[in-house]
């Protein structure tokens, strides 16, 4: 339902040019055993699966105890931090568990086919322990205040847990924090979230011209301001009771579509295990059908983006092994479960095969609508809130990037929310596959520093998952009772 260019503004125009030319950058490409691979997307395959080898599956081995962790079972009242580590969990699911599964899926399988969704859920799998890694990271260097706030992420754990090696690598260390954070300022620029919330909404109201759309990015905005004024605890809270609800109205509407359509489940499993297999397009196409599911679930997990440690930085824990397994929930509950979930909703209901050119969340609307005639407008409100918890979070995120690098006083954090804010408004104007060239071309640049760092510490994350792990067994970390 997006805008052509010829109904846009010039201005509007020319920031779509300057968004495809930066897509076209980041996503160049290399020639692998004579087929073109986009090396950035080769790059952050490359640790989700090493790692999962490297650290012995733990996204298997810890998954039970990832839940008990999160239940509260090892809470204590007296450790460092801001927010419950259930809380912390609330507030990075909201910033994957949303568009990415709803829209993210959809445009994975209307460019890539029904096969896309089984790439997206082995990437999922293996990305468990990728954010796993960063995430122990996160809270393990992250910097405790006096006032018991909490600053964490990818530019303090690079810098500081590289410095620890000895002075050799303190300007390595240095280099890929300040380098990690100015790669990632420009996320600050949410629009994805922003127009595809925008488009469930016209889905349903009919409502679409170049005004709305604008109209549309002033009330999210608006709203957005309202949140992120009160920090990390007012962000807590609110996703804390979002993300539940939101996901429940969704998984509810998608098992009803399943349930209605049960017998017709295997013959969908069966269309996407061989269409992820099929070689009619040649090996190029299958190829094709991986790098496309790769740059859905990175978006879609934010795995090795680094960011969803600065939420999980903040939980209250003296136990970063601890954090970093309740972190490995994220990509299962958002890619494993919900992702699924939408691509049969679409795959049952066939309504890929229509060639009428809708994408995204879009497609999603109507496949949901097909079932249920009055369900798009439920979507349209869960898309809404979906994208509102996860600006938000993001709101969080980039606010940390700023204050690590203009400062944390009062002046630069306000003209950060300001400008985060201000940001939001042209969001609803630009097509699908610009929003989504945006934020996937500023998503993998980020993780970039961050992937490099994480290898580096490798061999220290493997000796604290040991230790913790002894430790446990032998009962010198006990649960609650």
């Amino acid at each position: 339902m997006a805008q052509d260019s010829d109904t846009r503004s010039g201005f509007v125009q020319m920031l779509a040019d300057g968004i495809n030319a930066l897509g076209d950058f980041v996503f160049s490409t290399i020639n692998i055993f004579g087929l073109e691979v986009e090396w950035i997307v080769a790059f952050l395959a490359l640790p989700m699966i090493i790692l999962t080898l490297y650290f012995g599956f733990v996204n298997v081995t810890s998954f039970k105890r990832a839940w008990r962790i999160v239940k509260g079972d090892y809470h204590d009242d007296s450790a460092d931090g801001e927010v419950t580590q259930f809380q912390a969990l609330a507030t990075a699911l909201s910033g994957t568990v949303g568009l990415g599964n709803i829209a993210g899926v959809a445009v994975a399988i209307s460019t890539g086919g029904p096969g896309a969704t089984f790439w997206m859920v082995l990437i999922g799998f293996c990305a468990m322990t990728l954010k796993f890694a960063e995430c122990t990271l996160g809270v393990k260097y992250r910097d405790v205040r006096a006032d018991g706030t909490v600053a964490g992420g990818p530019m303090y754990y690079l810098e500081r847990g590289l410095k620890t090696r000895g002075a050799g690598w303190s300007k390595t260390g240095k280099f890929l924090a300040w380098s990690y954070a100015l790669l990632a300022l420009p996320t600050l620029l949410q629009v994805a979230q922003v127009n595809q919330s925008f488009e469930a909404v016209a889905a349903v109201t009919g409502i679409d011209s170049e005004p709305s759309r604008w109209g549309f990015g002033v009330i999210m905005a608006l709203l957005t301001a309202i949140v992120i004024i009160g920090g990390i605890k007012s962000i807590a809270s609110v996703t804390a009771r979002l993300v539940p609800a939101m996901a429940g109205i969704y998984i509810v509407g998608a098992l009803i579509i399943i349930g209605s359509h049960i017998t017709e489940v295997p013959a969908a499993f069966v269309t996407i295990f061989e269409s992820a297999f099929s070689l009619e397009a040649g090996m190029g196409g299958l190829i094709g059908t991986i790098i496309i599911a790769m740059q859905r679930a990175v978006y879609s997990t934010e795995a090795g983006l680094g960011s969803a440690t600065m939420a999980h930085a903040a939980a209250k824990t003296n136990e970063p092994v601890s954090e970093g397994m309740v972190a490995l929930m994220e990509p299962f509950v958002d890619t494993v479960v919900v992702s699924t979930m939408t691509a049969l909703v679409i795959v049952i209901t066939g309504v890929y095969l229509d060639q009428s050119g809708a994408a995204g969340i879009s497609l999603t609307s109507t496949a949901f609508g097909s079932v249920i005639s009055w369900f798009p407008w439920v979507l349209a409100v869960a898309a809404f809130l979906f994208a509102y918890s996860t600006i938000i979070s993001w709101g969080y995120y980039s606010g940390k990037v700023w204050e690590f690098l203009f400062g944390g006083s009062n002046q630069s954090m306000n003209l950060f929310k300001i400008i985060f804010c201000v940001a939001l408004v042209p969001g609803a104007v630009f097509s699908v596959s610009e929003v989504y060239t945006l934020m996937d071309s500023m998503f993998f640049l980020m993780a970039v520093p961050n992937v490099i760092g994480i290898y580096l510490m490798a061999p220290e994350l493997k000796r604290d998952l040991k230790d913790y792990l002894a430790r446990l067994r032998s009962g010198e970390i006990k649960a609650n009772t």
